[in-house]
């Protein structure tokens, strides 16, 4: 029998070099080891290699966080949260997407990511065409057929935030302005003034 190609073989460790490298999604989720200076998205079939986000993306994601956690613990509605973690995988039908942000509602329990799709899926955009391409157009398609059922896409660069809603008689989209609170019937009583977040990110740039 002849041996697999290189770029078949599920590296022990995973870093920049293993960009490119083919893997199967049960490959991809034995990787135990990584340098975690990069982060690493297995899309169909391919691996994808990409630096840790700047600093004007993390600092809102964390913000953000801030406050989904006080909603959750100060709100009488927040229990509708089940857990909400940066950087996160989601488990597509060919791959693995990592979102910067996700949501589980409504399970009454710890979420199990390996079983358990996020509810809601955040993304920050990135400067790149390329990452603006995925978090726009490729994660949209992925994430419905997930299951997820709202993809927040935060864009410090447009002021705004799309919000797309997946349904079972397809995907409904619109625009968040800078200076509107968004609330989502998905978290009761939760409200989420945009401009908040895009001022922790305007301190990174």
């Amino acid at each position: 029998m002849n041996p697999l190609p290189i770029d078949t073989i599920a590296p022990a460790v995973l870093g920049p070099e293993s960009a490119g490298m083919l893997l199967t999604p049960e490959e991809f989720d034995a990787v135990t080891d990584y340098d975690d200076q990069f982060r690493y998205e297995l899309i169909r079939g391919v691996l994808v290699v990409t630096p840790i986000p700047a600093e004007a993306e993390a600092a809102p994601n964390d913000e953000l966080g801030a406050i989904l956690r006080k909603y959750r613990h100060e709100n009488p509605q927040g229990g509708v949260i089940d857990e909400t973690l940066p950087e996160r995988y989601i488990r597509t039908s060919s791959g693995r997407r990592r979102a910067d942000r996700v949501i589980w509602t409504g399970l009454g329990r710890r979420p199990d990511p390996a079983v358990d799709v996020p509810t809601i899926a955040i993304e920050f955009v990135s400067a790149s065409r390329r990452d603006r391409s995925r978090d726009y157009v490729e994660k949209r398609r992925e994430y419905q057929k997930a299951g997820v059922v709202e993809h927040w896409i935060v864009d410090r660069f447009h002021r705004n935030m799309t919000v797309l809603r997946h349904g079972s008689d397809g995907t409904s989209e619109f625009i968040v302005p800078e200076h509107e609170t968004y609330k989502t019937l998905l978290l009761p009583g939760f409200e989420l003034p945009l401009a908040q977040l895009l001022a922790v990110a305007d301190r990174w740039v």
